[in-house]
């Protein structure tokens, strides 16, 4: 079985300190097959005799160039032993990364340099030009900082024959794989140890990552199965570090296997990939020049998700961090097209999930320039509140969180979410951003945009004059949960607010009932959407609105009122007066002040600040220019 078919699904992403190999859940269910057939066949660690039957090579590898490796790496040096580190140049002298100082110091040790992409880059999904450049150019930046380079592994174990052929073209003489050797993780049927020399030396066997289910046993039988026939088998490590991570291993573990492969016989010997592969060095060659920008339209590639790779859209990848189940999966129809991106998330505790361009060289993500602003958009139906969260490429290829946009509310239908980013900062070169879910849920997205706004079309006129700024004024549409679509429930202080749908309407099927109980302080209400500008309705600075609604209430009400400011945050505005209790339909009206400078988007909703039951229907926003009379 081989594991990359499942790991898009599972990869992490942590862009606090590091892009990292996170593929745990999709692992499970051939740990289960691993360890049902190593029960049923009866091959226990005991089962091999101490005695190596052929000559046998260990190779001991280590993926990423996290810092906590060089405590493996004074292990190995205490033990005589050389390992080899494969290496995202982007990374390197990065936060939680090792320096080039540092791999100057393993190389000076004796253990070997080799690639690992620039930005640790899932091949599979790239264009060729950037899947050139990935590989290239991670072995041009570590020949250039002086290391003998002749050895890759490709990220996530991702491979295709396309990336074969491009990792020979750029001077590299092996690469490695993950999870073709038997172990108790996984491969039941497979081999014990790959062949030396390798039948294909730019797709090498290896034992599934390392990880925290490791003991020193799993160890140890890895290496005395290979023994009973002979070959080489690559271990493939992350952190070796006492902080427990899922790709984590203590040091104190670490020591005991360095330890005891001391003591194996004569016929093993531990040694670099480069020392077990052979052959020369051959000329560095860099990959393809980045394209320069659009001068205006779109910057996203595969915009609609409709080019697939591998069953993944091109140019995109799935990423998240902290707690939680994830699933990404394509579904068909899409808003335009046959394709659009579903999430999934379930048992959420903590962190977030999202789909985003590649964090690339710039083959997929999109190219920007510091200082500048841009226009994000992408169309999304939701049963969870959603925002855009951004990254930005700085250095040879390093990806750091940015920012985040305000919150999308849920939708039931798909509904353009849009936001404009603060300037780039200085040294950037890129954007990556995507629309996540931060709690359970699902999410469907499909149809991005990015524009420069030194080159954007203007915004579009405002509405004529007399237009109904509201959207789904009369509620009738469903919206996720007790809210309609376009709307959102809100509240504070020290009450218990409870919002239902009921169908006593004042027009059509439905209206929002509010029923306040356990009064102390606050108040609750519906508003429209807290959004960038798919719900919430746009208004003008220094113009005045009229706002209405259709209410009964128990006790009384008053509009509160919100705006959006230029920086895309919402602020309270202003309250209306009270407005009195009423036992059937009544339209409440209140004409807003000047909008704030700056101000680009208004919302509002009737309240409870007491006891009380309130039900609302048919909401209006007129800008008082041409505003119909009430």
């Amino acid at each position: 079985m081989k594991l990359q078919t499942s790991w898009r699904l599972a990869w992490q992403v942590d862009f606090g300190p590091a892009l990292k190999e996170t593929r745990q859940r999709a692992r499970t269910a051939v740990t289960v097959l691993g360890i049902v057939a190593l029960a049923v066949t009866g091959l226990a660690a005991q089962a091999f005799p101490a005695q190596a039957a052929a000559p046998t090579v260990v190779s001991l590898t280590f993926d990423d160039g996290n810092a906590d490796q060089m405590a493996a790496a004074q292990i190995m040096n205490n033990y005589g032993l050389d390992g080899t580190f494969y290496i995202p140049s982007g990374n390197i002298n990065n936060a939680g990364y090792l320096t080039v100082s540092d791999l100057q110091g393993l190389a000076a040790s004796g253990h070997e340099i080799g690639g690992h992409t620039v930005t640790h880059a899932d091949l599979t999904t790239l264009p060729s030009d950037e899947v050139t450049r990935q590989v290239c150019n991670d072995r041009v930046n570590l020949t250039n900082w002086g290391f003998r380079v002749t050895s890759f592994a490709y990220p996530f174990s991702a491979v295709n024959s396309g990336a074969q052929t491009t990792v020979r073209d750029c001077g590299y003489n092996s690469a490695r794989a993950l999870g073709d050797i038997q172990s108790r993780f996984g491969c039941s049927g497979c081999a014990w140890a790959e062949t030396v020399p390798p039948l294909n030396p730019f797709r090498t066997a290896a034992l599934d990552q390392v990880d925290s289910p490791w003991t020193l046993a799993d160890f140890q039988n890895s290496v005395t199965r290979a023994e009973s026939v002979g070959g080489w088998v690559q271990f493939t490590f992350h952190h070796i570090s006492s902080t427990p991570g899922p790709l984590s291993i203590s040091p104190r573990l670490f020591t005991q296997f360095a330890s005891w492969l001391k003591t194996r016989p004569a016929t093993t010997t531990v040694k670099t990939v480069d020392q077990v592969i052979g052959g020369t060095v051959k000329p560095a060659v860099a990959g393809p020049a980045v394209p320069p920008p659009p001068t205006s339209g779109n910057l996203v590639k595969n915009p609609s998700l409709e080019t697939l790779a591998g069953g993944v859209p091109q140019c995109w990848q799935a990423a998240g961090y902290g707690t939680n189940n994830r699933t990404f999966s394509t579904v068909s129809p899409g808003r335009t097209g046959s394709v659009a991106e579903r999430l999934v998330v379930t048992g959420y505790v903590n962190g977030d999930a999202r789909l985003l361009p590649s964090l690339d060289l710039g083959g997929c993500s999109p190219v920007a320039t510091p200082g500048h602003t841009y226009n994000l958009g992408a169309w999304y139906k939701s049963t969870a509140n959603t925002q855009f969260a951004l990254y930005y490429r700085t250095g040879l290829g390093y990806w750091v969180y940015w920012t985040s946009s305000p919150w999308f509310g849920p939708a039931t239908t798909f509904q353009r979410a849009s936001w404009t980013t603060p300037a780039l900062p200085s040294g950037a070169s890129g954007i990556s951003f995507g629309l996540n879910l931060f709690s359970n849920g699902t999410l469907i997205t499909d149809d991005y945009e990015m524009t420069d706004t030194a080159s954007s079309t203007p915004p579009p006129p405002p509405p004529p004059a007399g237009t109904n700024l509201v959207q789904n004024a009369s509620l009738e549409t469903a919206g996720a949960g007790s809210a309609p679509q376009c709307w959102q429930t809100a509240g504070y202080g020290s009450n218990t607010a409870s919002f239902s749908t009921v169908s006593t309407a004042r027009a059509g099927t439905k209206a929002e009932r509010l029923v306040m109980s356990n009064y102390a302080n606050g108040d609750a209400k519906l508003l429209q959407a807290l959004d960038s500008g798919s719900c919430a309705p746009p208004a003008v600075a220094g113009h005045t609105y009229s706002l209405r609604a259709w209410y009964t209430s128990t006790t009384v009400t008053q509009f509160a009122v919100y705006y959006r400011n230029s920086a895309g945050a919402w602020v309270y505005w202003t309250s209306s007066p009270w407005f009195a209790a009423a036992g059937s339909y009544t339209q409440a009206s209140f004409t807003t002040p000047a909008l704030p400078s700056g101000a680009t988007a208004i919302s509002f909703g009737l309240n409870l600040f007491r006891n009380g039951t309130l039900i609302t229907d048919d909401y209006a926003m007129y800008d008082t220019i041409g505003a119909p009379s009430l």
